[in-house]
């Protein structure tokens, strides 16, 4: 019997590692669907920001939890467009954390969808640091929403980070200063099964994008398949 458990101790063990990828390659798949159902809200996130954006990134299901005025945490990922100059197709996904007592005072004790876009470089570079502040390391703004307008134009040429939430039906723009990004390196090893960075991923193409990605990254060659920020003309 002690045997017979010793072998069921031990074949768990070697499937724990198995177990995690597949709640981690779940995750992504679950990503691009929720991107897919924001991208397809209508007066959502508006198409002239979405063609000058050079990163993208998808936040499902952030939640709040009780410590102290209320904290948040969320997983997701962030896909940029590939070359130097994000000039061309849309590359691999990077896992990142969301975190910050801010975010839980706006989430209502629900469970919220964010999606974040990238406007230029310098917010990439922000963004794939070790830690990186909303507010402080990047600056960030709620996004607009429905048609294009000139505050559409003001906010892409100032703002490096712009954030839209999904809650209860309800989608707008909204506020993630205070929160903090950050790569999560130990999902990312997991999906793709070696030690890669970040930046590894998304700016120097080390990896092929994982077939759990596969439908977010057509998603976005579809929608946006040209970066049409002026630096890029």
């Amino acid at each position: 019997m002690k045997r017979l458990l010793a072998l069921v101790a031990a074949a768990l063990l070697l499937a724990l590692p198995a177990l995690a990828k597949d709640k981690d390659e779940e995750r992504l798949e679950n990503t691009g669907t929720v991107l897919q159902e924001i991208l397809n809200i209508p007066d959502n996130i508006p198409q002239g920001l979405l063609d000058k954006a050079e990163c993208v990134i998808t936040l499902p299901s952030v939640k709040k939890f009780a410590i102290g005025i209320g904290a948040s945490y969320g997983r997701g990922f962030m896909i940029c467009r590939s070359g130097e100059k994000f000039g061309g197709p849309w590359g691999a996904p990077a896992a990142y954390r969301l975190e910050g007592g801010s975010v839980g005072l706006q989430l209502g004790g629900s469970g919220t969808d964010f999606v974040l876009l990238v406007m230029n470089p310098k917010g990439v570079e922000s963004l794939l640091k070790s830690k990186a502040k909303l507010g402080a390391d990047a600056a960030a703004a709620a996004g607009p929403k429905g048609r294009a307008t000139s505050a559409e134009t003001d906010l892409a040429m100032t703002a490096e980070v712009l954030s839209y939430s999904r809650a209860k039906g309800l989608f707008a723009g909204v506020s993630l200063e205070g929160s903090t990004l950050r790569p999560d390196d130990d999902v990312n090893k997991k999906l793709y099964g070696k030690e890669v960075t970040a930046t590894g991923i998304v700016r120097e193409g080390k990896v092929p994008a994982p077939a759990a990605a596969h439908s977010m990254v057509e998603l976005l060659n579809h929608k946006t398949p040209k970066n049409l920020s002026d630096s890029k003309k």
